[in-house]
């Protein structure tokens, strides 16, 4: 393997071992605290634009299967490891972490002090970053005209072009769920036709005019990545929605929904990314451990319209969910789909579809 580090934007560089891609990568530098599933971060569309640290030292154990992918493709910039290991074993891989990421084109680097990387992350907050092969110097100079992570809208990229059916069903009683792609993660669209839905998933800037001809009981606003001030046409679309079917938003669709009715929002020091993040439900006063990826949060100051703090982060205070007093609408900025994570949150799933099914049964009558 040959020599390669990771410069972060003041000039701090970390030496490894690169391995995947021959090629720089350039993004945000996060990392997260998950202690396996590197599979399903690789590939979340939450991570794009950024180049991830895995907190946990060995990567690569259980190599790579063809089930546990998040989207179609790998999304991050890049991969930094502790250790990469070269010789996986588990009976359902059929590749090694190396040979996913050449195939895919995104460098990693290795052998570095990934603990070390993450005290600095902690302490000055995430950094524009490049994996480099070739001389760190330049690098350093490159990296300081790149484009900032939160001026660019990565929704784009990473949305369907084209509206899809999850899995096509001929069920007459299935509950019709419109999923807004803002970088949806596979696993909610399982969850969701698990549950007896049927679903169909539309690009980021689908209107809401369009949305309402499928004839929906429920919209889901998915997660996705990137700065939620960008994202004005979903916004338009989410209110034009408002009233006039259930919605719930997970993540980046609850920071829309926050901002839907009047909120801000503001970027985390280091956010919060990985499996273990606590977080109580004000409505029951359960704690649940949820799994979390995002950098941006709901500043709940501003909130109006009958839209209440449903959720809190028992880390930080930060707001975890949201709920209308009056109308069919609710949102959580954790994963309750995990992967990675604990599974007990799929209660929320059932609340929205309660909802959803609510509103069925009204029309009907």
């Amino acid at each position: 393997m040959s020599e390669a580090a990771l410069v972060l934007q003041d000039g701090t560089v970390y030496r490894g071992k690169a391995f995947g891609a021959d090629c720089e990568a350039y993004g945000e530098v996060v990392f997260s605290t998950s202690m396996v599933g590197y599979q399903e971060m690789l590939t979340d569309p939450s991570f794009a634009g950024q180049i991830v640290v895995p907190t946990y030292p060995l990567i690569g154990n259980y190599g790579i299967n063809d089930e546990d992918v998040e989207s179609a493709r790998i999304q991050v910039r890049g991969f930094v490891v502790r250790e990469n290991c070269e010789l996986p074993s588990h009976y359902r891989s059929k590749r090694s972490l190396h040979d996913y990421l050449l195939e895919a084109g995104i460098p990693g680097l290795s052998g570095v002090d990934t603990r070390a990387i993450t005290r600095r992350l902690r302490s000055g907050g995430v950094s524009m970053g490049t994996i480099v092969r070739g001389d760190v110097q330049a690098a350093r100079e490159r990296l300081q005209g790149v484009t900032r992570y939160d001026d660019v809208d990565f929704v784009q990229e990473v949305s369907t072009r084209i509206p899809y059916v999850w899995d096509e069903r001929s069920d007459e009683g299935a509950t019709r769920i419109v999923v807004v792609d803002l970088g949806v993660k596979f696993t909610i669209l399982r969850i969701l036709t698990a549950l007896g839905c049927v679903v169909t998933v539309v690009p980021c800037d689908y209107a809401a005019e369009d949305i309402l001809l499928l004839r929906p009981q429920g919209v889901v606003f998915s997660p996705g990545p990137g700065n939620p001030a960008l994202l004005d046409y979903s916004l338009t679309t989410m209110r034009a929605l408002i009233g006039r079917v259930p919605i719930m938003g997970i993540c980046q669709g609850h920071q829309i929904l926050g901002r839907a009715f009047g909120a801000d929002t503001f970027k985390l020091k280091f956010g919060h990314r990985g499996g273990n993040h606590p977080v109580k439900d004000l409505l029951t006063g359960r704690v649940h451990i949820t799994s979390q990826n995002h950098g941006f949060a709901v500043d709940p100051d501003a909130l109006s319209g009958g839209l209440d703090v449903s959720h809190v982060n028992l880390d930080d205070g930060t707001v975890e969910g949201l709920l209308h007093r009056d109308l069919p609408l609710l949102s959580i900025q954790y994963h309750s789909e995990a992967s990675p994570g604990p599974l007990d949150n799929i209660y929320v799933f059932e609340r929205f579809l309660s909802m959803a099914r609510e509103e069925q049964k009204s029309a009907l009558v």
